[in-house]
């Protein structure tokens, strides 16, 4: 039998658990932030305004952006990391949730313990590409003029621990060869160092550099997804041009706090994943130079655990220093 004691316990916890319950049934009942842990204007940001105003119309509920930038995207994972689980406070990052492990030593969250998966959205490719008058056509005239002149070439990046740093230096090791880096604020800048012939070379995103591709104002020598870029396809892809399993893309994924009750969560995977199968955002996100991937949550922290061992790698047998 139950004790008087234990019967005053249900009793008194049961109005506290219908009104959880209620008030997880009716989400959402009020309006939605997604923290973009960059600035306004950037990729990240733009991609998430295209899945933020679907989501909106999914759910019936307004969904508002919030750009909390700075500290290479620390202060906003943090911000959401610290707020309460209850599916009103959404993150929409890039790769830097799974790159900052292995550039910050004192991070003030857990990519891994602090957030629960909703979607890895989409993904993007590098691109490494040259002036047309370098006399570089290929990745392996690029490797021979590296081996022949060691030290005298550079490359640009978007600056130090993006990805497109990241796969230039991945790119060094593989190939064995030594090109400066010179990092430069946004792939924008360094893309303008190419094209002005400050720099040899350069590894941005493929987005914003598919248009002087295509009017042949630079040469691409690969992008570095798993397959050609679908508006690209004479462009190869890295493991094409010699070099196995080499991938180096770029994700945008949508994360909860620990902690938000599964049934908010099914409801936010269902909802995401569909409206990332709808035709007017797959051209939006591939306007944008996105491919769509709309995976599982599974799927999602598979990825983020493998993708923070391989930055971790990359980083110590590149020699960068993690940041305190």
């Amino acid at each position: 039998m139950i004790d008087r004691r234990s019967a005053l316990a249900v009793i008194a916890a049961a109005p506290f658990a219908w009104r959880t319950a209620s008030a997880q049934s009716n989400y959402p009942a009020h309006t939605i932030t997604v923290v973009v842990p960059f600035p306004a204007g950037g990729p990240n940001d733009i991609i998430a305004r295209i899945v933020t105003a679907a989501l909106q119309q999914s759910l019936n509920q307004n969904v508002i952006i919030d750009n909390r930038g700075g500290a290479g995207g620390n202060l906003g994972i943090t911000y959401v990391a610290r707020a309460t689980p209850d599916g009103y406070t959404l993150l929409f990052t890039s790769t830097a949730i799974a790159v900052n492990p292995g550039l910050f030593s004192n991070l003030p969250y857990d990519p891994v313990r602090d957030f629960a998966p909703i979607s890895e959205i989409v993904s993007a490719p590098n691109v490494l590409f040259v002036r047309p008058d370098s006399g570089i056509n290929s990745i392996a005239d690029l490797i021979a003029r590296a081996k022949a002149e060691p030290d005298k070439m550079n490359y640009a990046s978007p600056g130090v621990g993006t990805k497109s740093h990241l796969t230039g230096e991945l790119f060094k090791l593989r190939a064995g060869i030594q090109i400066q880096h010179i990092p430069y604020r946004g792939g924008g800048p360094a893309t303008s160092a190419l094209v002005s012939g400050t720099v040899q070379l350069a590894s941005v995103a493929l987005a914003p550099v598919e248009p002087l591709i295509k009017s042949g104002a630079v040469r691409a020598l690969a992008v570095t997804g798993a397959r050609r870029w679908y508006s690209l396809p004479d462009v190869p892809t890295m493991i094409e041009s010699g070099f196995p399993g080499f991938i180096s893309d770029t994700f945008n994924a949508m994360f909860a706090p620990a902690g938000t009750p599964p049934d908010i969560m099914a409801l936010l995977v269902k909802h995401v994943r569909e409206v990332m199968k709808r035709p007017d955002v797959v051209e939006a996100a591939r306007k944008y130079g996105y491919e769509i991937v709309a995976g599982t949550p599974d799927e999602m922290t598979a990825r983020l655990i493998a993708e923070i061992a391989g930055v971790k790698e990359l980083v110590a047998r590149a020699g960068i220093k993690p940041e305190n």
